[in-house]
């Protein structure tokens, strides 16, 4: 099972790659090989799958019927920017010029881990997106994962 946690301070080198922290690289699934998927996140970051983990979603997008106009604007926006790359064996990864002007990513980057995929982000916008408010974070974490609730 693919299991990535923690998060990691990380430089882009100048032609734009990026090395894969080696905890997270070392929890990749060995069947995947040395490529993993990435595209554009839903909070303005770049998302890493695993290719095993990223077939999973692939399945359930690629099933959406196309005679829908939502699945269509879901399947193309979704889509849009997917890149797959394989890993040097460095576990270093070239980000396309496109996902790193929509992240925002210049030159510094956190790698994050989310379970079963990675997101990588401009320091400042992953800063500004974690709740820092301990109340509110008990609140919602009460509200999520309290069964008895």
């Amino acid at each position: 099972m693919t299991f990535f946690t923690s998060e990691y301070e990380s430089k882009l080198d100048s032609k734009g790659r990026i090395v894969l922290p080696a905890k997270i690289k070392n929890n990749l699934p060995e069947e995947a090989g040395s490529e993993v998927v990435i595209g554009r996140g839903f909070d303005k970051c770049i998302f890493l799958y695993s290719m095993v983990e990223y077939n999973k979603i692939y399945a359930k997008i690629a099933a959406l019927s196309g005679f829908n106009e939502e699945n269509r604007k879901l399947k193309r926006t979704y889509f849009q920017g997917i890149s797959v790359v394989e890993l040097d064996a460095n576990g270093r990864f070239l980000i396309p010029k496109l996902l790193l002007a929509y992240s925002g990513i210049e030159r510094d980057a956190v790698v994050v881990g989310m379970g079963n995929y990675v997101e990588i982000w401009n320091p400042g916008l992953y800063y500004e997106s974690l709740i820092n408010d301990p109340q509110e974070f008990n609140a919602l974490a009460q509200e999520k994962l309290d069964g008895d609730g």
